[in-house]
């Protein structure tokens, strides 16, 4: 008798802790993992460093163990490029405006500055489309016309991804409240793989264009 007494004095006092939710606890414990998105975003950007690096390393290979570089009959133009170069360049602080908009909770100018970064990348796209049609030579011309096409085509397909990346930002801002100065990792990483491929570019544009012209 004097044991049950105990038990419900025990039961009923109040000032004995309850025990965690196994639900709260484990929420708790979910808060507290990391964000990934990023790190893998980077890693990714890395292998495909990597892989530019060897289109790289290849070229300058090349081009050192010819006589004449580039051939005959494949000479390249720098006005469109060149343009192409300054538009793409730009973007890049373009883009940076909107990412600064959002830490500002500034949805609308977010999607205005991430708006003029997607029509200058298409524009990007559209003058390489373009000089691609007035070359005059083809992929197979010789190991010049492989390297450049291989290479600005890469690239351009990076460009492209980019180019959907900016319009998913764009299309999921739609919702209110999907992104804001405490909620925009989608907003970063579509900026920093668009800072990839400005610097992919301008390495790009060094080899193939400059260099071609010393």
């Amino acid at each position: 008798m004097q044991g049950s007494i105990e038990a419900s004095e025990l039961v009923l006092d109040s000032s004995v802790p309850a025990p965690a939710a196994p639900e709260a606890a484990g929420g708790e414990h979910h808060e507290e993992h990391p964000d990934l998105r990023v790190f893998g975003l980077l890693t990714f950007l890395i292998s495909e460093s990597l892989m530019f690096a060897g289109f790289f390393a290849t070229y300058l290979i090349l081009r050192g163990a010819a006589e004449v570089w580039p051939p005959e009959g494949t000479e390249v133009e720098l006005l469109v490029p060149a343009i192409n170069t300054v538009i793409l360049v730009s973007s890049s602080f373009v883009i940076h405006f909107g990412d600064t908009a959002i830490k500002k909770n500034d949805v609308s100018g977010m999607r205005l500055w991430y708006a003029v970064t997607a029509l200058m990348g298409a524009i990007f796209l559209a003058g390489q489309a373009y000089e691609y049609k007035t070359l005059g030579y083809g992929l197979t011309e010789n190991v010049f016309s492989n390297c450049f096409y291989l290479m600005t085509g890469f690239h351009g397909l990076h460009v492209f991804v980019g180019l959907l990346l900016i319009l998913g930002v764009l299309w999921r801002s739609r919702r209110p409240g999907h992104y804001s100065h405490t909620k925009h990792t989608g907003i970063a990483m579509a900026e920093i793989y668009w800072h990839f491929v400005d610097i992919i570019w301008i390495i790009l544009f060094s080899l193939l264009y400059i260099l071609t012209l010393f």
